[in-house]
């Protein structure tokens, strides 16, 4: 399915579905555009078009029109609290909302009904964001294409034959099909940035800790981050303005001053080095998708102030050294919250989310604490790996994504092909450093292809800015798939 140019609407009276979310902001500001008329559009196209792409879990729509209501009253008075301000948003449904099912996709959550917001909505309800509903996942997260749950699986907007990826494949379909003007997701392995690339949007995983997990349905507490996922790279700086800063519930989070990322997005890149590390990120890449890179990175020259090949950031010239202590963590640290779940009620699980969790018993301690260990060393020593570069640019995905017949034939060797479409998400996580994946072209087919760029812990200012930057100089971000 071919993707149709998306119009820039500046005014009252335009499609209102087509704005990007600082579009809205400014109208809503302006009093030219009401919270209740941009929540009405989107709960009309949820109502036609979630059917198709079973984006949403769940549609709270008495509530997010009440809040609209009570947004634009604020905002008529002369209180406006910011750029979220009335504008309609969705959640990965791994995160708790208070009063609203937070089921994780999952038989076994299926009624649960959590008694407290997580962090990150609290943040957003300050800014007075309009929440529509609970977005569709792979089962507890665990898993790169959204086709396991118990809810069916989530279909792409440009292709619904195809996987959006995942596991935050709902809050990737809503925000390309215009669903919402803005989701959060969940990222463990690439679980923001896999589906971005793939749905042709932006996806942010912060520096890890800088957004609070806390609330947040755990899949591995050492890799999890959560972060935006939105239709350009200014609404991921608005989003993530709102989201980020210290809290003290949650272990890993930072407490530093949170940045202006909205304000430093627009400075010059003139004088960024780019790094791009052709081993391992380019090995066994889809001929169109290097392609698209090679054109992304001919732009990128005209923007910055170097670009050269690099050597991947572990230490032996491999990657692939970390591959045993992320698995021996990641599958650790998901047994350890499902254990007395599995022991109780096995049956609740998808049978293929069932057989990955229980990998996880078999880690021993010795294990684990080595894996931790070695991941530290790797977190504290990756700033070596930017002494001569700024930034590293790698393609988001190796291959296009797989249908989803091919996914559901075989349940037990779709974990493979996961894996393989997270080949070039995993490492990040595993240094938890700030990385961002934007649209940088098409396959043949209409897919899209996104672009990752990352930086140094604590520098998602320039991950911003680059990616804006890029953005600004190519049209990638305005295509659309074309649904009725």
């Amino acid at each position: 399915m071919m993707g149709t140019e998306r119009v820039s609407a500046n005014k009252a009276g335009s499609n209102l579905s087509q704005l990007d979310l600082s579009e809205a902001s400014q109208l809503v500001r302006s009093k030219k555009v009401s919270p209740v008329e941009l929540t009405q559009e989107c709960l009309s196209r949820i109502s036609r078009l979630n059917e198709k792409l079973n984006a949403f879990i769940t549609v709270t729509a008495d509530s997010a029109l009440s809040e609209a209501r009570a947004a634009e009253s604020e905002i008529r008075r002369g209180n406006w609290r910011g750029p979220l301000h009335g504008i309609p948003i969705a959640l990965k449904d791994i995160i708790d909302t208070a009063g609203v099912r937070t089921t994780a996709a999952s038989e076994l959550f299926k009624e649960r009904v959590p008694d407290a917001d997580a962090e990150v909505v609290r943040r957003l309800k300050a800014g007075g964001a309009v929440f529509l509903g609970k977005l569709n996942l792979h089962e507890f997260a665990y898993g790169g294409s959204s086709v396991v749950s118990y809810f069916g699986p989530v279909r792409n907007p440009w292709d619904t034959n195809f996987s959006t990826g995942g596991s935050s494949g709902g809050s990737a379909a809503a925000v390309a099909a215009h669903l919402c003007y803005a989701a959060i997701g969940t990222d463990t392995g690439g679980s923001i940035r896999q589906p971005a690339s793939y749905c042709g949007i932006v996806g942010l995983k912060p520096t890890y800790g800088r957004v609070s997990t806390s609330g947040v349905v755990p899949l591995s507490q050492s890799l999890d981050h959560v972060g935006p996922m939105t239709r350009t790279v200014k609404d991921a700086a608005l989003v993530l303005q709102a989201i980020a800063g210290y809290d003290s519930n949650d272990l890993a989070s930072i407490d530093a001053p949170v940045p202006d990322y909205v304000s430093s997005i627009s400075m010059s890149t003139k004088s960024l080095r780019l790094g791009v590390p052709r081993d391992f990120f380019w090995e066994e890449l889809d001929p169109e998708i290097e392609a698209a890179m090679e054109a992304a990175l001919t732009v990128l020259k005209k923007i910055t102030a170097s670009q050269r090949d690099i050597v991947p950031l572990a230490a032996d010239g491999s990657y692939k050294s970390w591959t045993d202590p992320y698995g021996a963590i990641f599958t650790a640290e998901a047994y350890a919250y499902h254990k007395d779940f599995i022991e109780k009620s096995p049956q609740l699980y998808q049978p293929a989310t069932l057989k990955r969790l229980r990998l996880g018993a078999d880690v021993s301690a010795a294990i684990y604490t080595q894996s931790k260990r070695e991941m530290e060393h790797v977190r504290r020593t990756m700033s070596n790996a930017f002494e001569d570069v700024d930034v590293m640019i790698t393609p988001t995905v190796r291959i296009p994504p797989f249908t989803i017949a091919d996914l559901q034939a075989d349940l037990d060797s779709a974990r493979t092909k996961e894996l393989a479409m997270l080949h070039n998400t995993r490492p990040i996580n595993f240094t938890g450093l700030p990385t961002i994946s934007v649209p940088c072209g098409f396959t043949r087919a209409g897919l899209p292809i996104g672009m990752q760029i990352t930086g140094r812990a604590g520098d998602d200012e320039n991950v911003l800015r680059l990616a804006h930057a890029y953005e600004q100089a190519t049209a990638w971000h305005k295509r659309g798939p074309a649904l009725a």
